[in-house]
C-alpha cells in the first residue's frame, strides 16, 4: 500500500480478516465437501463477499447459500456467528433469522482441509428467497418496521455471551478514532474537511462516554443489504441475514449502523428516514434518553468509515476501484446534506417520540 496507516487499524484490518488471502477453493473439494457432510450437490454460482468465499446453491429444487471463512479467521469467530443465529433461532423463533443447514450428523459447519496443513470453516444457510430492503423505496410505516425488528433483536440478544464476541472488528463503531489515518486517501479537500468535523464531533461528544454505555452482543450490519422484506407480511421483514459483524459493543451503535445508510438519501429531509427507522426500534428497544444524543455523531461516523473505507479498497482491487469510488462518492454527498442539518435540532427530532404511527399489538417475543 502506498499510504500509512495507524498501527491500531492495521491491526483491526488483519484481525477483521480484511487482508486475508483470497485464494480460490478448489471446486472439487467443496463439491466433495458439501455432499459427504450434508448431502448435497447442483448447480454453483459464486457471489460477491468483502471476505472468504460465498457461493448460491440450487440442489433438488431448494436453494442454500455456501459461505467459506476467511484463510486467516480464527474457528471460534466463524462459531460467534452461527452461535448467535443458532441463539435467536431457539430463544426467539418469532424473530426471522436466516435458518442454518445442518450436517447430515447435524453439525452447525464443518472444516475443510486445504491440503497445506490450513483449514477453513464451511456453513450452509436456506437461501432466502425475496426482496431486499435496499431494493426498494421504503415507507414510513415499514421503515418503522424494519426499526422494531432490529429492536426486537437487540432485546432478544441481550443474554447471549460467547467467548469470540469480545473481538475487535474493525467496523466497530467505538474503533472510529483510529480511522483517522485513512483520510489521506481520499482525493478531495471537501471530503476530507467533513471527514475531520465527524472526528472531532466523535472525539467531543462519543468518546468521553464510551466507558459508560450499556454494551451486549450486537448484530453489527443491520444494512439494507441484510434484511429480505416481504410486502406482504404484517412484520415486513422476512428475514434477517448475515451476522458476519456481530460483536459485543455498544447497544446505541447498532441502530447507529443502520441509521448510517439511511441519512442524507433525501436533500428536502436528510433526516426523516432515519427518525422513522429509530420511532420503530425504540417501540421494543427505548434508547437511554443519556445515550439518545450520541446516536445521530455514531451514525455519521459509520457513514464516515463506509466512504472511506472505499478507497482503501481500490487500492487493493484495481479491478473495483470505478464502483467503489462511485460509492464513496455517494456517501460523501449523503454525509454532506445530512451534517447540513444542525445536530440539536436532529437530536431534537428523535427526543419527539410521538410523531410517527405505532405499530399494532403483537405477541411477546
Amino acid at each position: 500500500m502506498s499510504k500509512s496507516l495507524d498501527a491500531v487499524l492495521q491491526r483491526l484490518l488483519e484481525e477483521s480478516s480484511l487482508l486475508s488471502s483470497t485464494h480460490p477453493i478448489d471446486p472439487s473439494l467443496l463439491k466433495n465437501t458439501l455432499a459427504s457432510h450434508y448431502g448435497l450437490s447442483g448447480q454453483f454460482e459464486r457471489l460477491g463477499s468483502e471476505k472468504g468465499h460465498t457461493f448460491r446453491l440450487k440442489s433438488d429444487g431448494s436453494e442454500y447459500l455456501v459461505k467459506v471463512s476467511p484463510s486467516d479467521e480464527p474457528e471460534s469467530v466463524t462459531a460467534l456467528q452461527i452461535a448467535a443465529m443458532r441463539y435467536l433461532d431457539d430463544a426467539a423463533n418469532a424473530l426471522p433469522i436466516q435458518r442454518i443447514k445442518p450436517t447430515l450428523d447435524q453439525r452447525d459447519s464443518v472444516p475443510i482441509d486445504l491440503g497445506d496443513g490450513t483449514y477453513r470453516t464451511l456453513s450452509v444457510f436456506c437461501f432466502v428467497e425475496g426482496q431486499l430492503w435496499e431494493q426498494m423505496d421504503a415507507n414510513v410505516e415499514q421503515l418503522t418496521k424494519v426499526g422494531d425488528m432490529l429492536g426486537r433483536t437487540n432485546v432478544a440478544l441481550r443474554s447471549f455471551e460467547h467467548p469470540a464476541a469480545a473481538r475487535s472488528l474493525v467496523y466497530d463503531i467505538r474503533h472510529f478514532p483510529h480511522w483517522s489515518g485513512l483520510v489521506e486517501y481520499a482525493p478531495n479537500p471537501r471530503h476530507r474537511a467533513l471527514a475531520q468535523r465527524v472526528f472531532r464531533l466523535f472525539e467531543e461528544i462519543v468518546l468521553p462516554r464510551l466507558s459508560s454505555l450499556q454494551m451486549q452482543v450486537i448484530h453489527g450490519d443491520y444494512a439494507p443489504n441484510n434484511v429480505v422484506v416481504d410486502l406482504d407480511s404484517d412484520d415486513f421483514v422476512a428475514a434477517i441475514l448475515d451476522f458476519g459483524d456481530t460483536v459485543h459493543s455498544a447497544v446505541i451503535f447498532d441502530p447507529a449502523n443502520t441509521v448510517a445508510h439511511l441519512i442524507g438519501r433525501a436533500q428536502e429531509h436528510p433526516w426523516q428516514d432515519a427518525f422513522a427507522f429509530v420511532s420503530g426500534y425504540e417501540q421494543s428497544r427505548p434508547i437511554n434518553e443519556s445515550e439518545l444524543p450520541l446516536l445521530p455523531v455514531a451514525a455519521l461516523a459509520r457513514l464516515t468509515m463506509l466512504a472511506l473505507i472505499r478507497y482503501w479498497k481500490a487500492e487493493r482491487a484495481p479491478d473495483q476501484s470505478e464502483e467503489l469510488l462511485a460509492s464513496a462518492e455517494y456517501y460523501w454527498a449523503n454525509l454532506e446534506r445530512a451534517m447540513a442539518v444542525p445536530l440539536d435540532d436532529v437530536v431534537a427530532r428523535f427526543r419527539a417520540r410521538d410523531h410517527l404511527p405505532v405499530l399494532t399489538e403483537r405477541a411477546p417475543i
